[in-house]
């Protein structure tokens, strides 16, 4: 069922990717329904804490009307960062699933890990489901990226 839920993960980090966003994408399951998905917004939105697994979050408590989901799983393509990992613990997330692991920023085992704090709520953690197609998103979306830099510089006089 992870790859699954992964795979819808990766749908909604497209959507990010196609609106110019870093491709991030996210869904909340519970019971084997998804109940909420949603996709980087920080640069459509200009708005710094739009990350997906923040308004994925959001439109969980929203339809589920509480703020405890310690009977969700978030399936996230990228490991969560500091902010989002927090944003997880105050909502008691049960388990985080992610594809592939952030270096710079990762709090889920990477840079830090928040579940390895004194704090009282330990999620189950999962890594590496279906990472290289995670990987392969946000390598093409950099790449494109970098050429379009480097044809603004080439077109500067």
């Amino acid at each position: 069922m992870d790859e699954l839920f992964m795979e819808e993960a990766l749908a909604e980090a497209r959507l990010a990717g196609q609106a110019g966003d870093v491709p991030v994408g996210a869904v909340i399951v519970q019971n084997g329904q998804i109940v909420a998905r949603a996709h980087n917004e920080k640069e459509a939105g200009r708005n710094a804490v739009s990350h997906a697994e923040l308004l994925c979050v959001e439109e969980a408590c929203r339809i589920l009307q509480r703020w405890r989901l310690s009977d969700c799983t978030l399936y996230v393509t990228m490991e969560p960062c500091p902010m989002c990992a927090g944003a997880l613990w105050n909502a008691r997330i049960g388990r985080i699933v992610f594809g592939i692991k952030d270096p710079v920023a990762g709090a889920c085992g990477s840079v830090w890990s928040f579940a390895d704090s004194p704090m009282h709520w330990k999620p189950e953690t999962t890594s590496g489901i279906k990472a290289k197609e995670c990987k392969e998103l946000l390598s093409l979306f950099f790449e494109k990226r970098r050429q379009e830099n480097d044809r603004r510089k080439e077109d500067r006089p």
